[in-house]
C-alpha cells in the first residue's frame, strides 16, 4: 500500500465492507490480536472474534444495511500510528425488539491504527458508539433501565452557562 494513503482510508474500507456484508473484509482490517467494542459495550480480542461477530450481525441485525462516512478527523500520536475517528450513517437496520422500521443511526468509530510492515494501516483497537442526539449521558433509572439522560433540563449540566457542550460532548 503506498505511504501516501492516509489513516482515515480505514474508516472508508469498514464501510465499504460492511455496505458489501463481508465480514472477512472487515476483520482484514484489524491486525490479528485486536480489540473491538461495539455500541452496546460487547467486546472482542481478536480479528477472528471481530469477524465472527459481524458475520453475525451482517446476517441477522444488518442485513442490507448501509454505513457510510459522514466526517473524519485524524490525529498522529507517533511515526505510523494514528487515532481515526468517523461519524457515520446507519441505514436499514432489520426490524428487532418490535420496532418494524428502525430509523437511521449516528454513530462515532474511534479507530487505533498503525502501519504494517508493508506500508498498509491495519487497525488495533477499534470502538463504536451510538450517537444520541440532544443529550448528555445515560442514566440507569430505579427500573435498571439505561436511558439517554440531559441535564441542562434540570440544571445539572456539564456543559458551560453559554451553552457549550460539557467536556465529553462532540
Amino acid at each position: 500500500m503506498p505511504d501516501d494513503v492516509p489513516p482515515e482510508s480505514v474508516a472508508h474500507a469498514f464501510a465499504d465492507a460492511w455496505n458489501a456484508g463481508d465480514a472477512r473484509a472487515i476483520a482484514a482490517l484489524f491486525e490479528p490480536d485486536a480489540e473491538f467494542v461495539n455500541v452496546v459495550g460487547l467486546w472482542w480480542h481478536s480479528r477472528d472474534d471481530i469477524e465472527r461477530a459481524h458475520a453475525y450481525g451482517l446476517a441477522r441485525l444488518f442485513p442490507g444495511s448501509t454505513l457510510r462516512v459522514t466526517a473524519t478527523r485524524t490525529r498522529m500520536l507517533a511515526e505510523g500510528v494514528a487515532v481515526v475517528h468517523a461519524r457515520m450513517r446507519l441505514a436499514g437496520q432489520a426490524p428487532i425488539a418490535g420496532v418494524e422500521a428502525p430509523g437511521v443511526r449516528t454513530t462515532v468509530f474511534s479507530f487505533v491504527v498503525r502501519r504494517d510492515a508493508r506500508g498498509a494501516w491495519r487497525c488495533a483497537s477499534a470502538h463504536n458508539t451510538d450517537v444520541v442526539a440532544g443529550m448528555e449521558t445515560h442514566v440507569r433509572d430505579e427500573a435498571g433501565v439505561l436511558r439517554p439522560a440531559d441535564g441542562r433540563a434540570t440544571g445539572t449540566a456539564t456543559g458551560d452557562t453559554a451553552g457549550n457542550p460539557g467536556p465529553g460532548a462532540p
